[in-house]
């Protein structure tokens, strides 16, 4: 591929783009650090859209979009594919895997915060891992509960809600003591699939503790989907 626009937010997207030349461009929501140490060119921020992403792909000239981004962000996977299809380029997805339910586990599924806040009813001290979210509902805390809130960054929480900046990837010791220390009786996640934040889906099965599992969003059909750095590569004879 002559020149390849690949759309970061998971750890293997930078695997990939440690691999690029100067002519490819390593785009980044702007979330998180932004690398130094790249060949490829690095742009950091939104696009406006898929009309404006599709703007930018025709003024530099991009053959290939790949799409790398969170198992999350539905929005900017169905950005990039309606803007791929508009320029008349292919589009390409790293998706990866789901974690699955092992034995011992008691996961419970909840489709958006109208379910979770259902869902957490009976529990009293939650450990949320879903990034930012939960801090437009602070003020939404009953008061039998406290929350834990782990982000990337540092935000201000309330009396009733600590948040700890921390970033992956996380050992299962720290994960034990957090949850000991803190005495989670329920654990919140998207479903990422990282091996980097799995660890405290082994310490819930350890204490039995129930896990609220996001679901996933549907994402849009591509050309290509890989499930590996090694299969995005191989296909991309680097």
């Amino acid at each position: 591929m002559k020149r390849i626009l690949l759309l970061g937010g998971i750890t293997e997207a930078l695997a990939i783009a440690r691999t690029l030349g100067p002519q490819h461009v390593y785009s980044l929501a702007g979330v998180g650090r932004v690398p130094t140490d790249l060949s490829c060119q690095v742009r950091v921020g939104g696009y406006g859209g898929a009309q404006g992403l599709a703007q930018f792909i025709g003024d530099q000239a991009i053959d290939l979009l790949l799409d790398a981004t969170h198992p999350y962000a539905a929005q900017i996977s169905q950005n990039a594919a309606t803007a791929a299809r508009l320029s008349g380029i292919p589009c390409w997805a790293l998706r990866r895997p789901a974690w699955q339910a092992q034995a011992g586990d008691d996961w419970r599924e909840v489709n958006d915060w109208a379910d979770l806040t259902s869902a957490l009813q009976p529990f009293k001290r939650p450990l949320f891992t879903l990034g930012r979210e939960p801090l437009q509902h602070l003020h939404e805390i009953p008061p039998e509960q406290f929350w834990t809130l782990r982000a990337l960054d540092v935000y201000p929480g309330n009396d009733r809600c600590e948040v700890i900046a921390a970033r992956g990837p996380f050992l299962i010791d720290n994960e034990r003591q957090l949850f000991e220390r803190r005495q989670i009786d329920v654990l919140i996640s998207k479903n990422s699939g990282s091996t980097a934040t799995e660890p405290k889906l082994e310490v819930a099965r350890e204490r039995g503790v129930p896990v609220l599992v996001l679901k996933r969003p549907v994402l849009p059909v591509v050309d290509r989907e890989f499930d590996s750095v090694a299969q995005v590569l191989a296909a991309l004879s680097l």
